[in-house]
């Protein structure tokens, strides 16, 4: 069975389900309320786990109940934390998440100052074991880390490279897939046309280059050459995590040597199946699941 090591960072989601996003101040009422585990490398461990290979997270959490809460529950889905570091006295990442009725979230993250980013202690993981390493750019240390490491040991690394305050130039640099989001893309480029700004992202990567954009599929160089896949058309309860979810899969695929093509194709109905459920990680399907679904499609 495939090993995989996805670096990152995990949060507890709050979400509220509205019938659409404010857009101006006061006081409103949700329909639903939900509170359960998040994080782009946390969710796509989840994702890893449902779809059938052994997965660790390696991350940061506080001693505190928040902290409990996300390693129970990533427990629970069959992710391995025994790699998890415990901060004492220091408060979990949290997120407050708004959900309207066609599925389009509002996501604020907190991403506690109490987690330090030192990554000493993760010289003492053997990353010699995975099949693949999924980073995401919310622990900027730990991934440049984990990165170098991979690459020492000629493992295939994928880049979760969603925006975030930092430059995240160096982390593309060493990534083998950087898989943006579209946010996250044109922060890097500073270009909204599709077509450039992957050209401008893979002058700096020496691997391949995606960029996930919702309901319009995914695009990706290969042979130099712009590719594209379509998402599925499928009733949309709720968006959140489907990015990370595609992530997950993703790694998933590349640790079992599908091709470019074959790895974004299962990437995307993997996505598209979680956004048919509410919750960030209630939706992921399983292995039967995805290929009962690709049969079908």
């Amino acid at each position: 069975m495939k090993k995989i090591a996805c670096v990152g960072i995990a949060v507890q989601d709050k979400i509220y389900y509205v019938d659409s996003i404010p857009t101006t101040g006061g006081k409103f009422v949700a329909k639903d309320y939900k509170e359960v585990g998040g994080g782009p490398a946390a969710t796509a461990a989840v994702a890893i786990a449902k779809l059938g290979a052994n997965v660790d997270f390696i991350g940061r959490v506080g001693d505190d109940a928040t902290g409990a809460t996300i390693i129970a529950e990533l427990k629970s889905y069959g992710v391995n934390t025994d790699f998890i570091r415990i901060y004492d006295n220091a408060r979990s990442s949290q997120s407050a998440i708004l959900v309207d009725n066609q599925g389009e979230r509002l996501i604020i993250n907190y991403p506690s100052p109490d987690l330090l980013t030192e990554t000493q202690w993760l010289e003492h993981i053997d990353f010699s074991q995975y099949d693949a390493i999924l980073c995401d750019v919310r622990w900027h240390e730990g991934t440049e880390y984990c990165l170098k490491k991979a690459k020492q040991l000629n493992i295939p690394t994928i880049l979760d490279a969603d925006i975030t305050p930092q430059d995240i130039s160096k982390l593309v640099s060493l990534v083998d897939h950087a898989v943006f989001s579209e946010p996250g893309l044109t922060k890097l480029t500073n270009s909204t046309e599709t077509s450039q700004a992957l050209n401008i992202a893979k002058q700096l990567c020496k691997g391949h280059v995606y960029v996930t954009k919702g309901s319009k599929g995914c695009f990706w160089l290969e042979d130099n050459k712009e590719k594209h896949y379509d998402a599925f058309k499928v009733k949309v309860v709720d968006t959140t995590g489907a990015g990370d979810v595609f992530h997950g899969a993703f790694a998933y695929a590349l640790a079992h040597k599908y091709t470019l093509q074959q790895t974004v194709e299962f990437a995307t109905a993997v996505a598209a199946l979680k956004c048919t459920m509410s919750g960030g990680r209630q939706g992921i399907p399983n292995l039967q699941q995805v290929k009962l679904f690709l049969t079908e499609q």
